[in-house]
């Protein structure tokens, strides 16, 4: 028996399950990698554990036993029960990213009346899937998504799958500290850049000139002083390693394929802060579904990817060369690496490292010499309290070794000429350059089109302006000014058509999530704009989404930058019914 239980009764799952022809219970252990679709009802423990990335061993938190937690495969039309306990000595949770649910299931601490699953309790998630595609889960609660729980979900479609794959692999990416996520946010809040360790140097100040001229230079560096920014700070953090599901470069996660097959991988980013850019030298990737929605298939050579996006793409690989797919953070701080081979022990060419890009300017929506500022508040902005706030718990965590980590050069890379910076002709220049070589095709977003045409083709009766703001000198995140709570939610009724208008003024680039509905990016594919939980924002851009209003309910709406989340960049999406009951 379970000692404790919240929501739906044990009895009504085993009900549930002799009703769909289940045996029985199944749970999770260590070493089981996934769950068939017959298994839709489960047992998933939450404790703690040790993770062994590169030979080198950290605590973590597992799901059912293992980091990344098992991959959970259903299919469409299916009503699946997850008992889920918790071992920790804190509250927890599990958010199911990207499915359309109940909302108390969505499973947010302090949203739609769920609360945070105690010490030594069960709670019992039940909900019929809606859908098809790649998703996955995580904790919402604290920096427990940073320290492993995580985990892929695979949703078969109910008809056919317009996705022929002769093979089918998940691959999770994720960031890896041995920092406490507390430690991490300390770090941060003390000085917002503790973790950018590629600032420019005087080298790269008499190349800049030699480039643009003294005037110029000069004029970029007033610039970034008085905005108290630095063009390298791309990310916030640092020193991490980067895994495949939970492998390490030199651990080399391995897909095996037969020469000529189609192969499906399922890439989901899991990570807490790392915006990867993605791509197999040598081999054309086919994009067939962004988010778990289905779009028109498309060929590129790589792709961007912020946290919690998915992207389904379809390769065939020839002949028996093992392939490297290579996921590099955009400050280019280390990568991930998994092989597409023939039989296990092969390992394909780990590419030329590129260097990271600066920003300009241009990405913050500026031009040299004159400082319009364009809407930037750079100016003070209220204290924040990184203690409770609904749905997080900023516990005290153990501490960290930050020392090297195996499998990670963090020294010279091609291009570097110095600590600092990179030689001109290996410059990359603003934030939409991933260095892309001339005749390659990099996805965008303008590329993403639904591979059906959208239900709901009404035009929004109204218009929401989110500012995505912020202040990098005290690190704060706000959404409109405001840290989380402390302004006013967004409420819109049930059943409106609205437009959501992004608008970045910041540096840096924030993945948007919306629980509960998918927005529908306004990318000029009229009605067939593809549908995306997460939308990527890059620095001083302005993006745009339409969604309509059906589920009711009281939704997060964040950066899903963890430590942005944490440190105020969230907000309630409150989606009324017309009458006073939701």
């Amino acid at each position: 028996m379970h000692p404790t239980s919240r929501g739906f009764s044990r009895r009504d799952a085993l009900k549930l399950a002799g009703a769909a022809g289940v045996a029985g219970l199944v749970t999770a252990y260590p070493g089981r990698i996934s769950f068939a679709a017959t298994d839709q009802t489960l047992d998933l423990a939450i404790e703690r554990t040790r993770i062994t990335i590169d030979g080198h061993t950290s605590r973590g938190i597992a799901i059912g036993g293992s980091i990344p937690a098992p991959t959970l495969r259903w299919r469409e039309g299916q009503e699946v029960v997850i008992h889920v306990t918790n071992r920790l000595n804190e509250p927890t949770s599990i958010h199911w990213h990207g499915l359309l649910l109940q909302g108390v299931m969505d499973g947010a601490p302090g949203f739609n009346g769920f609360a945070p699953i105690h010490p030594g309790e069960t709670y019992t998630y039940h909900f019929k899937l809606r859908q098809a595609g790649t998703y996955w889960y995580h904790s919402h609660s604290a920096g427990q998504e940073q320290e492993g729980m995580y985990g892929a979900i695979v949703i078969e479609p109910a008809e056919r799958d317009p996705v022929r794959a002769d093979q089918d692999y998940v691959m999770l990416l994720s960031d890896h500290t041995t920092e406490s996520p507390d430690a991490v946010l300390r770090k941060l809040k003390v000085s917002e850049g503790y973790y950018n360790n590629n600032k420019r140097t005087l080298v790269d100040f008499f190349r800049d000139a030699q480039r643009d001229g003294l005037g110029a230079t000069v004029t970029d560096r007033l610039d970034w002083a008085e905005m108290r920014m630095d063009a390298t700070d791309l990310a916030d953090v640092t020193g991490y390693q980067f895994l495949v599901n939970g492998k390490g470069p030199r651990d080399n996660w391995t897909a095996l394929y037969k020469p000529g097959e189609r192969v499906r991988l399922r890439i989901i980013n899991g990570s807490a802060m790392t915006i990867f850019d993605v791509r197999i030298p040598g081999l054309a990737m086919t994009v067939v579904a962004a988010d778990g929605q289905n779009v028109a298939p498309v060929k590129v050579d790589e792709f961007r990817m912020g946290v919690g996006e998915t992207y389904d793409v379809v390769v065939i690989p020839q002949g028996d060369k093992p392939f490297t797919v290579f996921a590099e953070p955009i400050d280019r701080t280390g990568f991930a690496r998994a092989t597409l081979a023939v039989r296990d022990g092969l390992e394909g060419a780990i590419p030329e490292r590129r260097p990271r890009a600066v920003l300009t300017m241009a990405d913050m929506g500026m031009a040299h010499g004159g400082m319009a500022h364009g809407g930037m508040d750079h100016g003070a902005m209220a204290g924040m309290d990184h203690g409770a706030m609904a749905g997080m718990n900023h516990g005290a965590m153990p501490g960290m070794d930050h020392s090297s980590m195996a499998g990670m050069d963090h020294g010279s890379m091609p291009g570097m000429n110095n600590p600092g910076g990179m030689g001109s002709k290996d410059q990359a220049t603003g934030w939409a350059d991933a260095g892309t070589p001339p005749g390659a095709k990099a996805l965008s977003y303008a590329d993403l089109k639904s591979l059906t045409k959208a239900k709901d083709l009404r035009e929004p009766a109204h218009e929401i302006e989110v500012r995505l703001t912020g202040m990098m000198s005290r690190y704060i995140w706000t959404l409109n000014g405001r840290k989380f709570d402390e302004g006013d939610p967004i409420r819109v009724a049930y059943g409106d058509r609205v437009r959501i208008r992004f608008v970045n003024e910041t540096m840096m680039a924030h993945p948007m999530h919306l629980h509960g509905m998918f927005m529908e990016l306004e990318n000029g594919q009229k009605d067939r704009l593809p549908r995306k939980h997460v939308v990527l924002v890059p620095p001083g851009k302005t993006m745009s989404v339409q969604l309509t209003a059906d589920e009711p309910g009281e939704w997060p709406f964040h950066c899903h930058l963890l430590y942005h989340m944490a440190s105020g960049m969230m907000t309630r999406f409150i989606v009324e019914r017309r009458t006073a009951s939701l």
